[in-house]
Parts: structure tokens; C-alpha cells; sequence
């Protein structure tokens, strides 16, 4: 089982020296991942748009330079922040300053506030999954080298020059499950998809509207990576748990678990979890 954790608060006293120590601890404990939340306001369930909240990309570029091994990305970019240009341009950035770690994820955006907030466009659900496509079409002719026009209903670009190319092609993970249109294009353009964990049952459907719509498009279910976003603690049972969830969702086929870690403020008890994690599921 691949191990993962995002990272999501930033109300620390010392913000540079905290995320310092929490993604050092990550790598040291031989977690496979490590991410950022695309989003410039604190979400409302997690304390509300008045705590602190670093800006993804630039947080990766930091982290990039903090670590060596552990694999880096955004859960997931909102598509509506970035011309698409523009973030091949990012990630063709980080991958080479990493070494080829980069993940690339991608969502069509939810939280409407901030996008508001600081001006951003914010079309419809619809329209942002019309640009979410187009963005992918985009990604994957950048990443092959190819500088043909590209002439969409929402982009255009005239030359989508990209050098240098990424070294890795950084793998594309799309974030969501919605049947219809998410899990339809993470059969289509995506090496990865990331599901909630909302229980056993939940998330076994979920990956069989996936297999449905790999078979329709002629898709190798197997080549995508399967993985899931959960939440973790250091308090009580919490390490337990953790370690029965990974038991939990591996017969679903799931080899990524991403945790977001709640009981951020103590390091040394999330040290402790996180060393316990990886040790518990080594083998699974």
C-alpha cells in the first residue's frame, strides 16, 4: 500500500518552520506521497476562510527543495485558477526542479467563495467541466512535445510550446466521483483517479462505473492507479484505525491512500503515527 498525506492547515505559529518539519517527517517515514489543496481561502469545514492558506504551487516548489524521494502534487487543481498553459508550464517546472516526482491533479473546482473572492471567473458546472476537458486535451498534447494549435471553445493557443518537457510524464490523477462526467474522463485522459472514502460499498461502486466506462472507451482498467482520500489521527484508536482502513480498501483494489491529518499542532505524536502507518502496512 502506497501512503500519502495532504497537508491542509496552516494555523501554526511558525507557518515556514512547521511545514518544514511535517514534510521532513513524511519523507522520513517512507510515505510514497505527499500534497497541497489548490485553494487560497481555509475551507468552511475545516475552519473557514479566515485561517491561513498557502497558495499550492508555490508550496510545491518548497517542498520539492525540502525532500528527495516522496512524490509531490496538488489534490487537485481547480481548473478555473490556471490557464492551462500556464500550469503545464508549473508542472513541467516542478517535475524537473524534483527530479521527476511531480503528480498532476486535476478537478473542475467547487469552492465558489474564493474563486469569487479574489476575482476569478467562476462559470458554471457545466462550463467548468467543459474547460476541465479541454484542459486535459491540452495537458496531454504539451506533455507529448506537440506544438500544433490548439483551438477549443474556451482556450486557444497558438503555439503550446513546452521545453523542457517534463522528466517523467507526470502522472495525471483527476479527483472526484462523479459517474457521468468525472469517472468518464478518468477513463479517458487520466493515469490515476482519487475517491473519498465514504465506505466500502460506496467506493466499490465507484470503481465499477470506472471499469463500465474504461470497457465503453476501450480502456485498460488496470493501467489506473486507484486512490483515495481519507481522514487521519494521532488521538486515541487513531493509529488503529488508519491501519484498519488500509486493510479495509485494499481488496477494492486501492493502492494509494492519502490521509489528511487533523491533529496537526503536536509533531512528535504525528511522527509517531506516521512511522506506525507506514511500518503496519508495509506489506499490504
Amino acid at each position: 500500500m502506497r501512503l500519502g498525506l495532504q497537508i491542509i492547515h496552516f494555523n501554526y505559529p511558525n507557518i515556514y518552520q512547521h511545514v518544514r518539519e511535517l514534510a521532513q517527517a513524511t519523507e522520513e517515514a517512507g510515505f510514497y506521497s505527499l500534497w497541497t489543496m489548490d485553494h487560497f481561502f481555509q475551507m468552511e469545514m475545516v475552519g473557514g476562510a479566515d485561517q491561513p492558506m498557502l497558495e499550492a504551487y508555490t508550496m510545491l516548489g518548497y517542498l520539492a527543495a525540502l525532500t528527495q524521494r516522496v512524490k509531490l502534487g496538488a489534490l487537485v487543481t481547480g481548473v478555473v485558477y490556471r490557464h492551462p498553459g500556464f500550469l503545464v508550464k508549473q508542472i513541467a517546472t516542478l517535475d524537473t526542479l524534483s527530479n521527476g516526482r511531480a503528480y498532476l491533479g486535476m478537478g473542475a473546482a467547487w469552492y465558489e467563495r474564493e474563486a469569487v473572492g479574489l476575482g476569478f471567473p467562476y462559470p458554471s458546472t457545466k462550463t467548468r467541466f467543459e474547460q476541465l476537458e479541454e484542459t486535459l486535451q491540452i495537458i496531454h498534447q504539451m506533455w507529448k512535445g506537440d506544438r500544433t494549435p490548439f483551438n477549443g471553445k474556451h482556450y486557444t493557443l497558438p503555439e503550446p510550446l513546452n521545453n523542457p518537457l517534463p522528466i517523467q510524464q507526470p502522472p495525471l490523477m483527476i479527483g472526484g466521483a462523479g459517474e457521468n462526467k468525472t469517472l468518464r474522463m478518468v477513463a479517458q485522459y487520466a493515469d490515476a483517479t482519487n475517491l473519498f472514502a465514504e465506505g466500502v460499498t460506496t467506493v466499490q461502486h465507484k470503481l465499477n462505473v470506472l471499469r463500465q466506462h474504461c470497457d465503453n472507451l476501450g480502456r485498460d482498467y488496470d493501467s489506473i492507479e486507484k486512490t483515495l482520500l481519507a481522514s487521519g489521527s494521532t488521538k486515541g484508536s487513531g493509529l488503529q484505525d488508519a491501519i484498519n482502513l488500509c486493510h479495509q480498501y485494499a481488496p477494492l483494489g486501492i493502492t494509494h491512500i492519502i490521509f489528511n491529518q487533523d491533529d496537526y499542532h503536536d509533531l512528535s505524536a504525528l511522527r509517531d503515527w506516521l512511522n506506525g502507518l507506514s511500518e503496519a502496512t508495509a506489506n499490504l
